[in-house]
């Protein structure tokens, strides 16, 4: 299963979130045994995080999962360009597997 691409656009200071469900050949995917973890940087290399992103499984028979950035992270990050990717995993990270990635469009607040 290759990483999907999906571009987010997040509006600084607001909160964001994005559900999502995992299929594999049209089924969905057991996430019973996974976690999820995200992140968000200025560019693939760059050594720090801009933020991370919460990642929840809410139904792991269906393969459901959730992908959240708080508006008190977001209106502390600068607004321009981002790219991210979103990862599943089990214990110890015996397989992981990237989901989906883009880029991340953060959007200045006016009203603060």
């Amino acid at each position: 299963m290759s990483a999907g691409t999906y571009n987010l656009v997040i509006d600084q200071g607001s909160d964001f979130a994005l559900d999502l469900v995992i299929k594999q050949a049209g089924t969905a995917l057991n996430l019973a045994n996974y976690s999820g973890r995200a992140q968000m940087r200025t560019a693939h290399s760059a050594a720090s995080v801009s933020a991370t992103f919460t990642v929840t499984v809410t139904n792991a028979a269906q393969g459901a999962l959730k992908l959240q950035l708080p508006g008190n992270t977001s209106k502390n990050i600068a607004a321009g360009q981002y790219i991210y990717d979103l990862e599943i995993f089990t214990a110890s990270d015996s397989i992981v597997k990237r989901i989906i990635q883009g880029d991340v469009t953060l959007t200045p607040e006016v009203t603060r």
